[in-house]
């Protein structure tokens, strides 16, 4: 009975609402898990109910499927479950207040104090190299851009005598971010020698370019951190790495999240403000470890 109301549903799908052959398989799959979810129960898909659903997401959860994956398969159960509704088979839906608790929630991962100060040293600055990619990982801590902003930062975006840059982000929005004076120290140090890296016919626009005068790729970028990272002694780290550490450190030390929100080039304040979850975490983690009646 289960097989054919998923058929049913699926088909529905691919006929009346026209998703693509690889949305469709996503849904296959997704209902296969919660078909096989109510076989362990006993039940069939018309008998679940709403805390039957509430489990089965929770067991997904702690299976290791990741928030987005869940919510994905959300979106499935909650599609099914308006259709069997629409098609007769059930009067109430079950999934109708269904939601993935906010704690379900990835915090991002942001290096200690301690590690962005080895992470900053690891470059060989005896090197003009290791010269530009200690002044790259000093700019990407001192202000939480992207990769992309990164790499596509040009020379003439930066205004080291006033101390920031001027960068385009997602949607070609542009926005101008402080540059601290360590940043700003390593930059000239790294600018005066980028005429040695330039090849004079092929000379670009991009600050950070290659043994060769080419813009660095995002993907040389990653090697580099990787590489960093290790040497370190930290581990596998990336680039957002330090865009998360940015952000957490601004706001463990007194940062407004607004502010924040503004360095970052979030659109939606919503979206920086997972950085104060992980704040409240350590502030939780600091009460428990200390106060005498934690």
């Amino acid at each position: 009975m289960s097989v054919l109301l998923e058929e049913r549903f699926l088909s529905y799908l691919r006929v009346e609402r026209g998703l693509s052959p690889n949305t469709l398989a996503a849904y296959r799959t997704d209902l296969a898990k919660l078909s096989g979810f109510a076989r362990t129960c006993g039940k069939d898909l018309l008998s679940l109910q709403a805390d039957d659903l509430a489990t089965f997401l929770r067991v997904l959860h702690k299976r290791g499927l990741d928030p987005k994956s869940v919510a994905r398969t959300l979106v499935a159960v909650r599609g099914l479950f308006r259709f069997l509704i629409q098609d007769g088979h059930l009067k109430l839906d079950p999934s109708s207040n269904l939601e993935a608790p906010k704690s379900w929630q990835s915090l991002p991962r942001f290096l200690a104090s301690d590690e962005v100060a080895r992470l900053l040293s690891a470059p060989d600055i005896s090197t003009d190299l290791g010269l530009r990619d200690k002044a790259m990982l000093e700019v990407l801590y001192a202000t939480g851009l992207r990769v992309s902003e990164l790499v596509s930062l040009a020379a003439a975006n930066l205004n080291l005598d006033l101390g920031f840059l001027t960068v385009f982000g997602k949607g070609g929005k542009e926005r101008a971010v402080p540059l601290g004076v360590s940043a700003v120290e390593w930059t000239r140090e790294y600018i005066a020698i980028r005429p040695r890296l330039l090849a004079q016919e092929k000379a670009t626009a991009a600050l950070f370019i290659t043994e060769g005068g080419r813009a660095l790729s995002r993907q040389a970028l990653w090697r580099l951190m990787v590489s960093y990272g290790e040497k370190a002694g930290i581990g596998h780290i990336t680039p957002h790495l330090l865009r998360h550490s940015f952000a957490t450190h601004l706001l463990e030390n007194g940062a407004d999240l607004r502010s924040v929100q503004m360095m970052l080039g979030h659109s939606d304040i919503s979206t920086t403000q997972i950085y104060t979850h992980i704040t409240n975490e350590r502030l939780r983690e600091i009460y428990q470890k200390f106060h005498p009646r934690a």
